[in-house]
C-alpha cells in the first residue's frame, strides 16, 4: 500500500537532486550494475571512489568514468567481506578523498545452490559480501552523514528479499536483511531528527550481469531480465528524487500480495513463470 501511494505522487514532477560535488562511493565497481552506475554518475560532477577487488575491471572503470568526463575518481582495493579491510579502506578514504556524501553498496554473490547443497562456509560467505558489508560501510560512513545532517543511503537489495527464490535460501536472506535493516536505519534517522540524510533501496528482478550468467525468464513480458545500463539509470534517477525504494520491474510488485494470499498460490505462480526450470538452468550445471 505505501509502494502504491508513493508511486501515485511520483507520477508528478519531483525537486531533483543535484549531484555538483557529491562524493560518491560505490561497492562492486568493476562491472555490471557498479560500473553502469558510476558511468552515469561519471558526468554529473561527482567524486567517484570505487570499491572493488578486480583490480583490472576497477581500473577500466575509471579509465571510462573519466572519458565520461568525471574528473576525480579514486580506486581502491577492498575486499568487502573482510571487515578490516573495510574500516581501513574507509580510513584511507577519509584521509585522501573526503567524508563520502553518497554510499552506493552494491557489492553481492550469488551462489545459486539448493539449501542441503549450500555449505556453511557458501552461507557465511553470502552474508558477508552480501549484508555484512553494508552493516560496515553504513557504520564507517554514517557518523559523518549525522554529524552535518546530510547524505544518502544506496543498499541493492533484490525481488528475491522480499519472497524467497528457488535455489536462493543464501542469497534471499541475505537481501531480506539488508531491506530489514535499512528500513530501521531510515526509522532511526527519521525519528532522531535526521532527516537530511536519506535512504534508498533497490530491489530488482535479475539483471544480465555475471551474477546470475545464463538466467532467462520464461516470462519475459512480465519479468523481464534487465540491462545493466537500463538498471543504473533507473536507480541514479531514484536517487536523483530520494525514493525510499525503487522495485523493478513493475510486476515485481505482485511479491508484494504474498502476504494476502495462500502458500500455494505463490508457488503456482512461480510454477507459471516457470522459475525454478530457469534457475536449474542458469545454476545447475556444475
Amino acid at each position: 500500500f505505501f509502494l502504491l501511494i508513493e508511486n501515485i505522487f511520483c507520477i508528478f514532477p519531483l525537486r531533483k537532486k543535484s549531484f555538483a560535488g557529491e562524493i560518491v562511493l560505490i561497492t562492486g565497481s568493476a562491472n555490471g550494475i557498479g560500473r553502469q552506475v558510476a558511468l552515469k554518475l561519471a558526468p554529473l560532477g561527482v567524486t567517484l571512489v570505487l570499491w572493488d577487488i578486480d583490480d583490472e575491471g576497477n581500473k577500466e572503470t575509471s579509465r571510462l568514468a573519466q572519458e565520461k568526463g568525471a574528473n576525480r575518481v579514486f580506486v581502491y582495493h577492498c575486499d568487502c567481506s573482510r571487515r578490516e579491510d573495510v574500516y581501513e579502506q574507509a580510513d584511507k578514504v577519509r584521509k585522501e578523498v573526503g567524508d563520502v556524501t553518497i554510499l552506493i553498496n552494491n557489492a553481492g554473490i550469488a551462489f545459486g545452490k539448493k539449501f542441503c547443497d549450500l555449505t556453511d562456509e557458501d552461507f557465511e560467505k553470502t552474508f558477508r559480501i552480501n549484508f555484512f558489508s553494508q552493516v560496515w560501510t553504513c557504520k564507517a560512513f554514517l557518523p559523518a552523514m549525522m554529524a552535518c545532517n546530510r547524505g544518502h543511503l544506496v543498499s541493492t537489495a533484490s525481488s528475491g528479499g522480499l519472497l524467497g527464490f528457488y535455489r536462493s535460501s543464501d542469497y534471499s536472506a541475505s537481501k531480506s536483511a539488508i531491506i530489514g535493516m535499512m528500513e530501521a536505519i531510515n526509522s532511526e534517522l527519521y525519528h532522531g531528527g535526521k532527516r537530511g540524510i536519506k535512504t534508498t533501496i533497490i530491489c530488482p528482478y535479475f539483471i544480465s550481469t555475471r551474477l546470475i550468467r545464463g538466467f532467462k525468464s520464461a516470462k519475459p513480458c512480465l519479468f523481464p531480465v534487465l540491462d545493466p545500463e537500463y538498471a543504473a539509470s533507473r536507480i541514479v534517477d531514484a536517487i536523483k528524487k530520494e525514493k525510499f525504494y525503487l522495485i523493478m520491474p513493475p510486476a515485481v510488485y505482485l511479491f508484494g500480495l504474498k502476504i494476502f494470499l495462500p502458500r500455494k498460490a505463490i508457488l503456482f505462480f512461480e510454477s507459471y513463470l516457470k522459475f525454478p526450470e530457469s534457475m536449474d538452468k542458469a545454476f545447475g550445471q556444475k
